[in-house]
């Protein structure tokens, strides 16, 4: 008698669960880009989505508590000339995001603490070096302020943000880029191109250290470095069939799993989950999201279960785990997009009884805080990610998170930082002064390494009284305009009885009303003759 013996898994039992409506957001125009991009970008502030926009690219940023139908005026982030391919939030301020667009630009936006009140045209920084579209933009998971962007013209190139200057820029693809992700301490990255080809850079030198064949179809691939250093990749094969496999840095022409999945047509998405090392799979166009845990015994990469929905997915974004909900033992939290409008929040959750901390299902997490500078990390240094425990220092509103680090103010040594955190919730406006490839706006530096005067802060005392100058002027505007409307009223009700006089009186009293016009023009000419003469006298005297 044989005995099936059933994998140990705390993650076996997770569920994914669909907020509903009126807890999603609505009225969302999508991207219709045939880009293979996952057009969402999420953190514990704001949900970003790339949007339809006549006259060039756009984006919407919307805080997490604007839930509900958006308005179709809602303002924007649309300072591209042409449509938004990528974007992606900064790990280590929750207020900048980049974008790639096909306008070859990549810029960098700061956005204010309670969103957006008209539409963002001025970036803090726009980046000059591509030649076609950029498609791609991903930042360093521990160096502050460092940014790779990818472009149809084959290029990487990797930038310090905070100064607009190029610290690396590698040229060797010899088609588009279809992925890039840095490993865990950032000291290695890993691409696709359509040449069908993985390699591995030195992403500080640009030195290819090994390549191999990734997947043999030819649609698009994807590969994201796990925490442990192993490569988990996505693509096709000949038969266009779907298939992730997952590799060795050290051997990627021997893959330690290769699995094919099913026959659609959709690019799939990994989305890795650091901490808990679970990997959910996301088909552009499918209407389900798989999920698997990688573990150190065979067969490596274990299916748990599948998520399904009805509608089939435009795009999709994951929460980080900071802004996951602890006392539901919440840990993923999905924004998907539907084909409707619609942007559907998915909760996947782990069944507990107790409603204490969870600390086998939240280990130590990424912080808000970079580890190293960018100066640092091209200098050579290599530093983990900084981590923090959600029980220590989250503090849980209904079901958000405050950072304990939301006042403090990024700096770099050498050069003067231009995304500094917003101080009483100011946004980025200003042109831009070209600096060694990049082009910034000096609103955002930081005035004090330059000697320059304090930002005013009004005081809630100055914010009252601003606030009762200006009801006292509507009040005041409001009592006009009922004083027009009322002197309005009266002179159309006099007008009229005028007109009704003169409908009676008929024709028979036209003569003696034309005498008595003459008479009073005569008296008028008399009266002006009278004036003139007196005025003359006057003069002469």
């Amino acid at each position: 008698m044989s005995f099936r013996v059933v994998r140990s898994s705390k993650f076996r039992h997770v569920y994914g669960q669909a907020l509903k409506r009126e807890q999603c957001y609505d009225n969302i125009r999508v991207s219709k880009s045939s880009w293979d991009s996952t057009f969402c970008a999420v953190n514990p502030k704001f949900l970003a989505i790339i949007v339809e926009s006549a006259g060039g690219g756009a984006f919407i940023v919307l805080p997490h508590n604007k839930v509900g139908r958006i308005a179709a005026d809602h303002p924007l982030v649309g300072g591209h000339k042409g449509p938004v391919l990528d974007i992606a939030w900064c790990p280590h301020n929750d207020n900048v995001i980049a974008s790639g667009s096909e306008d070859c630009v990549v810029k960098v936006w700061q956005i204010p603490d309670g969103g957006l009140s008209r539409t963002l045209t001025e970036p803090v920084v726009d980046l000059f070096l591509h030649q076609r579209r950029v498609g791609l933009v991903l930042w360093h998971p521990s160096a502050l302020n460092v940014l790779l962007s990818a472009g149809s013209d084959n290029q990487v190139v990797i930038w310090n943000v905070g100064t607009g200057e190029i610290l690396v820029h590698i040229s060797s693809h010899p088609d588009i880029v279809y992925s890039a992700c840095f490993n865990w301490d950032g000291s290695k990255l890993v691409t696709t191109c359509k040449d069908k080809k993985i390699r591995i850079y030195d992403p500080r030198t640009g030195d290819l250290e090994s390549e191999a064949m990734c997947h043999e179809g030819s649609k698009a691939t994807r590969a994201i470095f796990l925490r442990h250093g192993l490569i988990f990749t996505t693509g096709f094969n000949r038969s266009s069939e779907r298939q992730y496999s997952l590799r060795a840095p050290d051997a990627l022409n021997e893959p330690i799993v290769m699995v094919e999945l099913d026959t659609s047509n959709g690019v799939m998405f990994p989305l890795y989950d650091a901490d808990t090392n679970l990997i959910y799979l996301c088909g552009k166009g499918d209407s389900v999201i798989r999920y698997f845990e990688v573990t150190p015994e065979p067969p490596f990469v274990h299916y748990i279960n599948t998520f399904q929905t009805t509608e089939p997915q435009r795009g999709i974004g994951l929460m980080p785990k900071r802004g996951c909900d602890v006392t539901t033992c919440e840990v993923a939290k999905f924004y998907r997009m539907n084909n409707n409008g619609l942007c559907q929040v998915i909760s996947m959750t782990v069944p507990r009884k107790s409603d204490l901390f969870q600390e086998d299902l939240y280990p130590d997490t990424l912080a808000e805080d970079a580890a190293i500078s960018a100066e640092e990390w091209i200098d050579g240094k290599d530093a983990d990610p900084i981590t923090f425990s959600l029980k220590d220092r989250v503090s849980i509103v209904q079901g958000g998170y405050v950072s304990s680090s939301a006042s403090k103010s990024l700096s770099v040594n050498k050069k003067a930082n231009i995304l500094n955190k917003p101080r009483g919730g100011g946004g980025s406006s200003g042109a831009g002064s070209s600096s060694a490839g990049g082009n910034h706006s000096s609103a955002n530096n930081n005035e004090a390494s330059e000697g320059g005067p304090p930002a005013a802060v009004l005081s809630e005392k100055d914010l009252r009284n601003i606030q009762d100058e200006i009801r006292k002027l509507k009040a005041i505007i409001v009592k006009q305009e009922n004083r027009i409307r009322a002197l309005e009223a009266k002179a159309n009700a006099g007008n009229g009885d005028e007109t009704d006089a003169r409908n009676k009186n008929g024709s028979g009293s036209a003569a003696p009303a034309a005498s008595a016009a003459s008479d009073s023009h005569a008296n008028e000419s008399a009266n002006d003759h009278a004036s003139t003469s007196t005025g003359t006298a006057q003069d002469e005297d």
